[in-house]
């Protein structure tokens, strides 16, 4: 669907991951999105393992674009998101998958979890999201 494509380029232009995660992958379907990241030392903190902040930001984009892959007129906001770190990784790549798992007319719910190559489970969100008054547009990537 043309839809997902131009969230997954919005995605990718975004300078977030074009000055910091350069190695992202994105894919998105209904109600479902799939973020992959490929581990690089410039992610890690003192102890040579991924910072939590890097955990963070996969489990919310996938979460976050799950709920936006059903709101095809506006940018969608999260407005909470609860993480939870269960191991440490330091190679190879890691991946989010975020599904959409309540929706009504001003709240959207979406879990997350993210998993090393072997399919382990290294950590897992929930978040909460909102439909925003910004319309999607070019002006911001979604083209």
């Amino acid at each position: 669907m043309e839809h997902y494509r131009k969230l997954e380029r919005m995605y990718l232009a975004a300078n977030m991951n074009t000055q910091l995660y350069e190695t992202t992958e994105i894919r998105i379907d209904d109600e479902v999105a799939e973020i992959k990241l490929t581990i690089d030392p410039k992610y890690f903190h003192a102890l040579g393992a991924i910072h939590g902040s890097v955990y963070f930001k996969l489990l919310d984009d996938a979460a976050f674009f799950a709920v936006s892959s059903i709101i095809k007129d506006a940018f969608v906001l999260t407005t909470s998101y609860n993480i939870n770190i269960t191991r440490p990784v330091s190679k190879g790549v890691i991946t989010a998958i975020g599904k959409l798992k309540f929706k009504s007319r001003n709240l959207f719910v979406a879990e997350s979890s993210l998993v090393d190559e072997k399919g382990r489970e290294i950590a897992f969100g929930t978040g909460n999201f909102a439909k925003s008054k910004i319309p999607l547009t070019e002006e911001i990537g979604y083209k």
